[in-house]
């Protein structure tokens, strides 16, 4: 004896033994406290205070900074984005290289040096420096609302320089932006 079943009934079996099952496999996510050295990860959490030191790791996904914590990325290979909200300090630099954005929000201090981002980088509203120095970026270069002085200095950025409601203003110069270059950064 054979049992057809229509696509819909089908589709509530499979969800059913999903349930059952405890659901299909999640990316592996890596939470870091102290140092990831050349490994190949999915994901990459930073709790909140911690400290993570990356040297010539290959993120397949994301890395989230939370509140209070550092990440310190030197050499490194992100296929998704580098997001941190509330972070003590995000650094991407020598030759790392981001397919995604960089986005550091409600933070303190933020540097990308000697990188490429094939997306933008956002750096809105933090409390510390933020750099963003020698790198490539592909997308857009956005600093809004930081009051610990910007730098934007020998960059290759393909779309806009956009730059409002800084406090200090940006400083910086030498860069080549392909698109256009906005309110306090149109002279950088």
């Amino acid at each position: 004896m054979s049992i057809r079943l229509s696509a819909g009934a089908a589709a509530l079996a499979l969800a059913a033994v999903l349930m059952l099952d405890g659901g299909p496999a999640l990316a592996d996510e890596r939470v870091c406290r102290s140092t990831l050295g050349a490994i190949t990860v999915d994901d990459v959490r930073v709790p909140q205070n911690a400290t993570c030191r990356m040297t010539g790791t290959r993120v397949k996904g994301n890395i989230k900074i939370y509140r209070g914590a550092t990440l310190d990325a030197s050499r490194v290979v992100v296929i998704g984005n580098v997001q941190g909200e509330g972070a003590r300090s995000v650094t991407v630099r020598n030759s790392s290289r981001v397919g995604g954005d960089v986005q550091v929000k409600q933070g303190r201090a933020a540097t990308v040096s000697s990188s490429t981002v094939d997306g933008n980088v956002q750096l809105e509203s933090n409390s510390g420096l933020q750099q963003v120095l020698s790198s490539v970026v592909d997308g857009d270069v956005q600093a809004f609302q930081n009051r610990g002085g910007v730098t934007v200095r020998n960059n290759r950025i393909d779309g806009n320089l956009q730059c409002k409601s800084n406090s200090p203003a940006p400083t910086g110069g030498n860069n080549i932006v392909r698109g256009n270059k906005e309110d306090q950064c149109r002279r950088l």
